[in-house]
C-alpha cells in the first residue's frame, strides 16, 4: 500500500491538443532509438530500439523470455513513458497524444483472459456498444465461439457471474469475438491463443487473417501459426533487434531465429505441421 502511495502521479495530459481518430488512422508505426529502463532495473530493458511497421503489416515479435517483447507493446500503448527516443503513430509522436486517445486506436488480446459481470452478449459488445445482435453473433461465429454459446442455458443472454462458469479456452474465444467486433486499426496479440487447443487455433488463425487485412498487427507468440506468415519477424534479445526478416529469410540465415525454430522454442512441431498442410 505504501509503495502504491509513494508512486509519482501520472503526467497531466490536459495540454495535449493533437488527436488521432480511429476511423482515419492508417496504422503506420515507427520506433526511433527507443530506450526504456524500469525503475528497479539496473540496466535498460529496451536499448536504442528502432523498427517500422507499415499500415496493414503483420509484425511478429519473438525472442527468449525477458527479451523485452511485452515491454515494447506496453511502451506502444503508453502504459510507460520512454526514457529517450520516440514512438510515432502515423507520424505523430505518442508524447503528444493522450493515453486515452492511444488506447482508442488499439485492441489487445492477451494471454490472461477475463470476462466482466454481465451477459455473454454484453461481454462481446463491450467495445462496440451499438452493435446489433446479428453483428455480435457474426463476430462469435468468426471466433468459433457461437457453437458453445448456443449450448449455454440462455445462449447469448447467459449471465456470467464468475469466470469459473466457462473454461479458459471458452473465455478466450469470447475475448477474441470482442476483437472481431471492434475492427481495430491496430491490433496486438500477446500469446492470444495459449489457452486454446491447436485445432481451434488453426481455425481462428484464418479468422484473424480476415480480421487484420486492413489492420497493423503486432503478434507476440510461440504457438501462433501466423508467425510463419508475418510480413516481418523481429527477433529481439536484451531489448535489441538481433535479426529481422520473413520466416524464410531468417531460417536461411541460420542464426538466432533458426536455433529457436530447430529447438522447438518457437513451436517447431506446430509450425512444421502447418508447413506439411
Amino acid at each position: 500500500v505504501f509503495e502504491f502511495l509513494d508512486e509519482e502521479e501520472m503526467q497531466d495530459e490536459s495540454k495535449f491538443t493533437k488527436k488521432l481518430y480511429k476511423e482515419k488512422v492508417k496504422g503506420d508505426i515507427e520506433f526511433e532509438n527507443v530506450v526504456f529502463q524500469y525503475d528497479n532495473n539496473p540496466k535498460p530493458t529496451i536499448q536504442n530500439f528502432s523498427a517500422k511497421a507499415k499500415a496493414g503489416q503483420k509484425i511478429a515479435i519473438v525472442g527468449p523470455t525477458g527479451a523485452g517483447k511485452t515491454t515494447l507493446v506496453n511502451l506502444l500503448m503508453k502504459f510507460y513513458d520512454i526514457n529517450s527516443g520516440d514512438i510515432k503513430i502515423d507520424g505523430v509522436s505518442t508524447k503528444e497524444l493522450t493515453r486515452e486517445n492511444i488506447h482508442d486506436l488499439f485492441t489487445m488480446v492477451l494471454q490472461d483472459t477475463w470476462l466482466f459481470d454481465g451477459t455473454i452478449k454484453e461481454n462481446i459488445s463491450y467495445g462496440s456498444l451499438n452493435a446489433t445482435d446479428e453483428e455480435i453473433k457474426q463476430a462469435a461465429k468468426m471466433a468459433y465461439a457461437h457453437e458453445f454459446i448456443e449450448r449455454l442455458p440462455e445462449g447469448y443472454n447467459t449471465y456470467i457471474k464468475n469466470q469459473n462458469m466457462l473454461s479458459p479456452g471458452e473465455i478466450q474465444l469470447i475475448n477474441i469475438a470482442r476483437v472481431m467486433l471492434t475492427k481495430p486499426p491496430i491490433l496486438i496479440l500477446d500469446e492470444a491463443t495459449s489457452n486454446i487447443d491447436i485445432v481451434t487455433e488453426n481455425k481462428i488463425s484464418n479468422a484473424f487473417n480476415n480480421l487484420i487485412k486492413n489492420s497493423t498487427s503486432f503478434i507476440i507468440a510461440h504457438r501462433l501459426s501466423t508467425i510463419k506468415n508475418a510480413d516481418k519477424i523481429i527477433f529481439i534479445e536484451n531489448g535489441n533487434i538481433i535479426e529481422e526478416g520473413t520466416h524464410e529469410q531468417l531460417l536461411a540465415k541460420k542464426g538466432k531465429y533458426y536455433s529457436m525454430y530447430e529447438t522447438g522454442t518457437v513451436s517447431y512441431t506446430h509450425l512444421r505441421a502447418h508447413e506439411t498442410r
